[in-house]
C-alpha cells in the first residue's frame, strides 16, 4: 500500500503512542481577518466614547446644576465649530436666554479719551525703572489662573501699534489670509496679535480668515465695511493722538472717521471702559482661548493672551481677562477673536528668549492645531524709529 493511500487504524494502536494525524490545511485570509476585527474594535470603542461624551453632555446640560450648564453652553456657543451643539440638549429658547445674560451694562456707548495721558518725553523715577530692563519698549509677563495660563505683552509706545493687514490691495476670499508668522516676516514687525473678527463657517476651506468681518481701518484708511461680526458686538482702534478707542457697537465707516480713527476693527465685548468694567460680559462664565488688547492711562498698551484646550489650562473667562486688565491699571480694554485664532509672537531682537532675532510663539497654541490660523487682520507693533 503506498503512503499516500495509507489507512490508519487508530484502535489498533497501542503503547499509548498516538497516531498519526491527517495534515491540517493551511488558513487562507488570515491577515483579512485581523484588519477587520482592528476596525470593528476601533469603530466600537469610537461609538463607545461618542456615547460617554452624549451621555456626559446631557448629565451637564440637564443635570441638577444650572451654573454647569451655563458654563457649558456659552463655552461651546464661542466657537465656530461648536456653537451648534447646546441647542441639541437644552433648545433654542434656553441658547437665548443664556446668551441674553443679566447684570449691568457699561454707562457709555464709547470711551472718554481724556482718561488717557501718554507720556512722548523721556520717562523718569519709577516710569524709567519700569523700562530699564527693555530698551525695545516691550515686555512680557505671565499670569497663572485657577483655570488658565496667561500671557502679558506691554508696549510702551501705543504709536507702535498698528493694525497689519494680509492683503492691503484688497480682501477677496479668492485670496487666503496670512499666518501671523508670515505676516510678521513681510512686515518687519516686532511683535504681533491676532485682531478681529473674519470669515469663518466652522470648516477647513481656504476660504476661512480671508475677508475680515465688520469695519477694518489701517493707516487712516478703510480697508473693508463689509458684514459684521456674528456674535459679540464692538469696535475697537487707536486714534491719530494714539488713544484706544472702545465702542460697544459695530460702528460704520463715517462713526469711525469722526472719532479719527487711525486703526482699528470690530469685535467685542468691550471689557473695560473708562475703567468701569463690563459686569455683563464679567457674568459670563464660558472658558476658552482668548486674546484681548487695552491701554493704560499712560499711553501703554497691553494685550492678553490666555492658553487654552490644554490640559492644565482649559481656557479663560471674560471675567478673568477684566481682572487681569484691572490689576494692570488698564482703563479701556476689547475681547479680541479668541479660540484657535489666540496667538502672540515676539521678534526676539534682545536674545531675552534665547536667539537673537528669531521669531517667538509666546503663548501656547490649542491641542487641536499645529500652527497659527490663517487670518486677514493683526495687531503688530512697528520698531521704534
Amino acid at each position: 500500500m503506498s503512503k499516500k493511500n495509507q489507512v490508519y487504524d487508530y484502535a489498533a494502536e497501542e503503547g499509548g503512542r498516538a497516531a498519526p494525524k491527517p495534515p491540517k490545511k493551511k488558513k487562507k485570509g488570515t491577515l483579512g481577518r485581523v484588519v477587520r476585527r482592528f476596525f470593528l474594535v476601533l469603530f466600537t470603542v469610537i461609538v463607545l466614547l461618542l456615547a460617554a461624551l452624549v451621555l456626559a453632555a446631557n448629565v451637564i446640560f440637564n443635570g441638577p446644576s444650572p451654573a454647569a450648564q451655563v458654563l457649558l453652553t456659552q463655552t461651546l456657543l464661542e466657537p465656530s465649530a461648536t456653537k451648534w451643539i447646546p441647542a441639541l440638549f437644552i433648545g433654542e429658547d434656553r441658547v437665548a436666554e443664556i446668551k441674553a445674560g443679566a447684570g449691568v451694562t457699561l454707562t457709555d456707548e464709547v470711551s472718554n479719551t481724556d482718561q488717557v495721558v501718554i507720556n512722548r518725553g523721556n520717562a523718569s523715577g519709577a516710569a524709567a525703572d519700569e523700562w530699564a530692563d527693555d530698551p525695545d519698549g516691550i515686555r512680557f509677563e505671565d499670569y497663572a489662573g485657577d483655570t488658565y495660563n496667561a500671557h502679558i505683552m506691554i508696549v510702551r509706545d501705543p504709536s507702535q501699534v498698528y493694525l497689519g493687514l494680509s492683503n492691503y490691495n484688497g480682501f477677496s476670499r479668492d485670496i487666503p489670509g496670512k499666518r501671523i508668522n508670515q505676516a510678521m516676516e513681510d512686515e518687519g514687525a516686532l511683535a504681533a496679535v491676532n485682531a478681529g473678527a473674519f470669515f469663518d463657517n466652522g470648516t477647513t476651506s481656504p476660504q476661512v480668515g480671508s475677508t475680515p468681518e465688520g469695519v477694518v481701518f489701517s493707516g487712516g484708511q478703510c480697508h473693508w465695511k463689509t458684514g459684521a461680526p456674528p456674535n459679540d458686538k464692538g469696535f475697537v482702534g487707536f486714534n491719530t493722538d494714539d488713544v484706544l478707542v472702545v465702542h460697544t457697537e459695530n460702528i460704520s465707516e463715517a462713526q469711525a472717521q469722526e472719532l479719527n480713527i487711525r486703526d482699528g476693527c470690530c469685535f467685542g465685548p468691550v471689557l473695560i471702559m473708562n475703567g468701569e468694567p463690563n459686569m455683563e460680559a464679567y457674568g459670563r462664565a464660558g472658558i476658552n482661548p482668548r486674546t484681548a488688547i487695552g491701554q493704560r492711562a499712560d499711553g501703554a498698551v497691553v494685550f492678553v493672551c490666555i492658553d487654552g484646550r490644554q490640559i492644565g489650562s482649559p481656557g479663560g473667562s471674560f471675567a478673568d481677562v477684566i481682572d487681569i486688565m484691572t490689576e494692570y491699571g488698564v482703563v479701556n480694554a476689547c475681547n479680541m477673536d479668541g479660540g484657535s485664532s489666540s496667538v502672540m509672537m515676539y521678534r526676539d531682537t534682545l536674545g531675552k528668549f534665547g536667539e537673537a532675532g528669531a521669531l517667538k510663539m509666546i503663548n501656547n497654541y490649542s491641542l487641536l492645531q499645529s500652527e497659527p490660523r490663517r487670518m486677514p487682520n493683526y495687531w503688530m507693533v512697528r520698531p521704534a524709529e
